[in-house]
């Protein structure tokens, strides 16, 4: 590789290097230090490799929350393979789509998901992996070559992951992001976001979303955070994990966090460790908001927008607007412009709806196979969210 190349792949490594002994991640029983996470990445890597999965190879992730899909997704990075995340809640139909339109050569499932994941997988795809046991299908465990990092140049704007998104259409489209997209969304989540590598954070939304995988679990491993991933948002759960290993921060969309203000262990529960809270997907209702604010009073809350095709994030709501600026989904983050449009792509004055546009390097490449709907989303240099907005009187 070249002394200037900075990808997914290279993040963890070098968090290692700044701190190998601290605790990268948690997950049931099992807690890894950085060291430990960077050597099975390059075990599982090479394992992968010597299965004949190389650079722009497609690999799909299909699995819940767990500490395998975190060394796959870090291990095919390495490689310069293109993983691929497929929603665990879809059908056999759904998921050979994905895998066919993909060009997926390559698989690891869940144990628990194999029927769907047996249905869907066509004789393209070859390299065959499970979370646990199950007949014709290898055993992620034992995925382990050598110790060293595999040594593959792979450039900022090579595709690193293929994320499915359907939007308002029938068919999902692959949204293509590349290593500079993504690092260029975690600056901005971190500074903007206001994360650190002192910060303890729960991982409970799922991971084949990006904004659990690349507004909070990669930045974090970025950084050197410490994160806890839990297989699902269990509200008793993430309570219960906030009180155990004082976590500071805590993503979740509108609905979860209403969850747990509702749940009995919520008041029983210590979690004054909690320092930052995240939403998004939604506007949060303000008479929850003034909940949150009243019952966690130490918590700073931010509200992240943003789509897949953003990598995801663009725009922040900040914690001293979050009671001023009731409804508003914030302003650009720091490497995002954003601008609201009429039907002819001019910019509209405030208080008139438009179609909300962005300029940014966290864009994707373009929709993976479909220049036609490349073209369309990108015109005249910006991003077409196909999102309704309205800008404010001081922007």
């Amino acid at each position: 590789m070249t002394t200037r190349q900075h990808t997914i792949g290279d993040l963890l490594r070098r968090s290692a290097a700044r701190f190998p002994a601290k605790t990268a991640v948690i997950y049931g029983n099992v807690r890894q230090s950085y060291a430990d996470l960077d050597l099975e990445v390059n075990r599982t890597a090479n394992a992968l490799a010597a299965r004949g999965v190389a650079k722009g190879d497609r690999f799909a992730l299909f699995s819940h929350n767990n500490h395998a899909f975190v060394v796959a997704y870090f291990a095919l990075a390495r490689l310069g393979a293109i993983s691929v995340p497929i929603n665990f809640m879809l059908g056999p139909r759904e998921v050979a789509y994905i895998l066919e339109h993909s060009g997926a050569t390559g698989m690891l499932a869940e144990e628990a998901l194999l029927p769907v994941a047996e249905a869907a997988a066509g004789p393209a795809v070859r390299v065959r992996g499970v979370i646990g046991a199950a007949e014709g299908w290898e055993s992620f465990s034992t995925w382990r070559g050598d110790d060293a990092e595999p040594q593959v140049e792979i450039a900022a704007d090579d595709p690193i992951q293929l994320m499915y998104t359907s939007g308002t259409e029938s068919r999902p489209k692959g949204a293509t992001l590349s290593s500079g997209s993504l690092l260029a969304q975690y600056v901005s989540c971190v500074v903007d976001g206001e994360m650190s590598s002192d910060d303890v954070e729960v991982h409970a939304l799922p991971l084949y979303h990006c904004a659990q995988l690349h507004c909070f679990l990669t930045p974090g491993i970025y950084l050197g955070a410490t994160n806890l991933i839990l297989p699902g948002a269990d509200p008793a759960s993430i309570l219960a994990t906030i009180e155990g290993e004082r976590a500071t921060k805590l993503f979740c969309p509108p609905t979860v966090w209403i969850a747990l203000l509702r749940h009995p262990d919520f008041d029983r529960r210590d979690l004054s460790s909690l320092r930052k809270g995240y939403y998004g997907a939604s506007i949060m209702p303000v008479e929850v908001l003034k909940e949150i604010s009243a019952r966690l009073p130490d918590v700073r809350l931010f509200n992240f927008y943003g789509q897949t095709e953003m990598a995801p994030l663009a725009t922040i709501l900040r914690p001293e607007e979050q009671l001023t600026r009731l409804g508003s989904a914030g302003r650009p983050a720091l490497n995002v412009e954003t601008r609201i449009v009429d039907d002819e792509d001019r910019p509209v004055a405030p208080g008139v709806v438009g179609e909300i546009v962005h300029r940014s390097p966290h864009a994707m490449l373009g929709y993976w196979n479909d220049p036609d709907k490349t073209a369309e989303a990108f015109r005249g240099g910006w991003f077409h969210s196909g999102d309704l907005g309205v800008m404010d009187a001081d922007g």
